[in-house]
């Protein structure tokens, strides 16, 4: 019995005739070759049911920042830098990110590559794609994107997996990100996020510097706040609003030496020892455009000042 018989074949017909079009239209696919993958895709209720999920109450800092800053994860983190050294370092040079963010994204991101997702990404995006309102469009262009880097990298994009949303690989890439930003390393020919940590550590440093990472430039400082109106400079949002003159004028004191002009974030954070206020220089906006949170932001810098502790100490 042909193995492609047990799938269920929830996407064929009226549902993807249009997506089979756009794809022979804009990206010169076969369209019998459209047909046949998507016939193999499976819907999955599990995913339309996470996606759908009420979000959970937003963790405070106290609460966030213990699951990504254990013992664990620090010892582990500081044996794939042992393990991936040569390329951390090439990496570092050509791209100007330190080594212990580059590991501590793919810390915080999979563990490291333990938790890449179980999802075949084909079935992720399907299903997201054309059975979830309100966020189609997206996750339709991001099908298209996978099957495009599939048929780019001569890999079989139904052996492919990922999150329930389509994150792919160490770094967690979006199949969009994985086009603009994901690069070959190791010069061996393909990219492979899944499997490479030489390609997964190079993506991670290329998205960084692409997204305005400065070498040797600060992440955040932390402040102390006096007066009546340091309220009023609480970012809302993750864009820069003020600049560190501005932000000193309405009662937010560092004791970094920040330039007047320099565009910063500012925030508080309930930390286990009271109300933290910090200012977030435009290294930590990079982080979060991995991430848009605050809090994730925070967590990868942390991580990453431990791991280079760690890393000294032995």
């Amino acid at each position: 019995m042909n193995g492609q018989a047990v799938f269920a074949a929830d996407y064929e017909g009226e549902k993807i005739a249009e997506f089979v079009e756009e794809m022979k239209r804009d990206y010169g696919f076969a369209g019998e070759q459209v047909v046949e993958l998507l016939k193999q895709a499976e819907r999955k209720q599990v995913i339309l049911d996470a996606i759908s999920r009420p979000a959970e109450r937003v963790k405070p800092w106290k609460e966030y920042r213990p699951i990504f800053i254990t013992d664990s994860r620090i010892a582990q983190g500081v044996d794939f830098w042992r393990q991936n050294e040569a390329a951390l370092s090439r990496a570092e040079a050509e791209y100007g990110v330190p080594a212990e963010v580059i590991v501590a994204i793919i810390g915080v991101e999979t563990f490291y590559g333990r938790n890449t997702g179980n999802y075949r990404v084909i079935d992720a995006l399907a299903t997201l794609g054309f059975d979830y309102p309100p966020r189609q469009p997206f996750f339709r262009q991001q099908l298209r994107e996978f099957l495009v880097l599939a048929r780019e990298e001569q890999v079989d994009p139904l052996t492919l997996k990922g999150s329930y949303a389509g994150a792919m690989g160490l770094p967690q890439f979006m199949p969009s990100s994985f086009r603009a930003y994901a690069v070959d390393f190791d010069d061996d020919g393909h990219i492979d996020i899944w499997n490479n940590p030489v390609d997964a550590i190079g993506s991670a440093a290329n998205y960084f510097k692409q997204h305005g990472w400065t070498a040797g430039e600060p992440v955040v400082a932390r402040a102390a706040i006096s007066g009546d109106a340091y309220e009023q400079g609480l970012t809302v949002g993750l864009e820069p609003v003020l600049n560190a003159a501005q932000m000193r004028d309405l009662g937010w004191q560092s004791e970094a030496q920040i330039s007047d002009d320099t565009a910063v974030t500012a925030f508080r954070l309930e930390g286990a020892e009271g109300d933290e206020f910090w200012l977030g220089l435009p290294n930590f906006y990079v982080i979060t455009r991995y991430n848009r949170s605050v809090m994730y932001a925070m967590a990868v810098h942390q991580l990453s000042e431990e791991l280079a502790q760690a890393r000294g100490e032995q």
